[in-house]
């Protein structure tokens, strides 16, 4: 939706229109949210926390074109046969920016139904990697502050002793030579993947991740340098092509996609970081900190210039994967993800933006169970694994207090004193729904309800 859209619609003279944007890191779910979120809405059978499903308001929903036509289309229809299909399997992740546009026909209920008569509201869902947004933090960096940030969070990561390896072999009296910028950008590539592997949230440049058609680009073909080098030519080019990522590659992401939005889904995998152990947890928590700063209304320096007087006016923090546990477990797992955010949350609520964390499963892929063991009747799940052996699974118990797994978190704990979070990998359930119910999911609902309810 271009300048003249946004005018019409401020005028009264279009259909209005909420954007809708969901990130979150690798593996979060953003790609399942979206298509179970529309097939929802679009068959809303199991979507009684809906008000406006439930009391009938919303008569009809249908995919139309999206509005920016420079934007690839979200493919919905082969992400949906995937997931509901008669084999069914997890789609392909988040790998650049995707929109797609859902219209609502909505009959308006209440005192005043009648004047208002039948509206069509059009949801426009903008899908983009969370690895981009860590680049949020660059932009406020400059390369020594970046090298030396990112060098110091390197230590203990997996990929470390090849990097450290490739810089020892540099020669700061060298000349600069294409060859040696890309080898060190290889080796630090390759450092970025093992500790997205091993769990760690906060890997930048995101692009270094997902380059897309940037890959092999000058822009992608840096790395961070420690101050014995800087005054090497390697330095002084490096440094050159981290200020040409923020500023062409960066900034331009910014104010093309994210700076329209108008509701924030933010989906993060808590359990997979439980799992991982108390490096993962405090990694991720320091990552959603800085991710979120982005929808601080006010905020002083370059974002809030670009986004002017705009603002996100709801942000839903959302730890997926919920039917990994038995619903007993499920408030711990949302007061787990609470205290994580604890901060970035406040400032967003202090600067006007309401926001609500819950935890969901867009789609359930297990049904509840009971393991016996001893003399103790365990709260578990039973599914599927990606083997196709069907399997019971208790994790182990979250904790009641998120202080006993934040604390060691914080202190630099490698490993959980008292306990062991175990997962499993699930594939999607063969599905059996009825005429209009839209995918199996846990609280999809209410997440829509508090991101659109107000609006439809």
């Amino acid at each position: 939706m271009g300048i003249g859209s946004d005018l019409m619609q401020g005028l009264g003279l279009s259909d209005p229109v909420i954007r809708l944007g969901v990130t979150g890191l690798s593996r979060a779910g953003k790609t399942v949210f979206i298509t179970s979120l529309v097939a929802n809405l679009m068959d809303r059978g199991r979507m009684h926390a809906l008000r406006a499903a439930a009391d009938g308001s919303i008569k009809s929903a249908w995919l139309q074109p999206q509005p920016d036509d420079t934007v690839p289309r979200f493919d919905y229809e082969r992400h949906l046969a995937a997931l509901t299909g008669p084999d069914p399997h997890w789609p392909e992740g988040t790998r650049h920016v995707s929109q797609l546009r859902l219209s609502l026909r909505v009959q308006p209920q209440g005192l005043f139904a009648g004047l208002k008569g039948m509206q069509t509201i059009h949801l426009d869902i903008v899908d983009y990697p969370g690895e981009w947004l860590l680049d949020l933090r660059l932009m406020e960096r400059d390369f020594a502050e970046w090298s030396a940030e990112t060098l110091d969070r390197m230590q203990g990561r997996p990929g470390t002793e090849a990097y450290e390896a490739a810089l020892a072999a540099i020669d700061p009296e060298a000349r600069f030579d294409e060859p040696t910028a890309q080898r060190l950008a290889e080796v630090y590539t390759a450092h970025l993947r093992e500790a997205r592997e091993a769990g760690f949230s906060d890997c930048t440049p995101g692009r270094f991740l997902l380059p897309g058609e940037m890959a092999g680009s000058p822009a992608l073909t840096f790395a961070p340098l420690p101050a014995i080098l800087s005054g090497s030519p390697l330095y002084r080019e490096f440094r050159r092509r981290f200020d040409a990522y923020k500023s062409r590659v960066v900034k331009p992401f910014f104010r093309d996609h994210f700076a329209r939005i108008d509701r924030q889904v933010v989906l993060v995998d808590v359990l997979g970081a439980i799992h991982q152990g108390p490096q993962a947890v405090e990694d991720m928590r320091r990552a959603m900190a800085d991710i979120l700063t982005a929808f601080r209304p006010g905020r002083a320096g370059w974002l809030s210039q670009l986004l002017g007087t705009r603002r996100v006016e709801r942000i839903l923090f959302a730890a997926t994967k919920a039917d990994h546990l038995n619903h007993v477990q499920h408030p711990r797992l949302t007061n787990i993800l609470t205290a994580m955010l604890r901060e970035a949350r406040d400032r967003a609520d202090f600067s006007g933006a309401r926001t609500e964390a819950m935890s969901i499963a867009a789609l359930r892929t297990t049904t509840e169970d009971v393991i016996r063991q001893g003399d103790e009747d365990l709260p578990a799940v039973r599914g599927t694994l990606m083997d196709g052996r069907q399997a019971a699974f208790y994790p182990g118990e979250l904790p009641a207090d998120p202080a006993v797994l934040l604390h060691p978190a914080r202190e630099g704990a490698e490993h959980w004193l008292d306990a062991d979070y175990a997962i499993m990998n699930f594939a999607p359930a063969a599905q059996t729904a009825r005429q209009g119910d839209g995918p199996p999911h846990i609280r999809l609902d209410r997440a829509a309800e508090f991101l659109i309810g107000d609006r439809i």
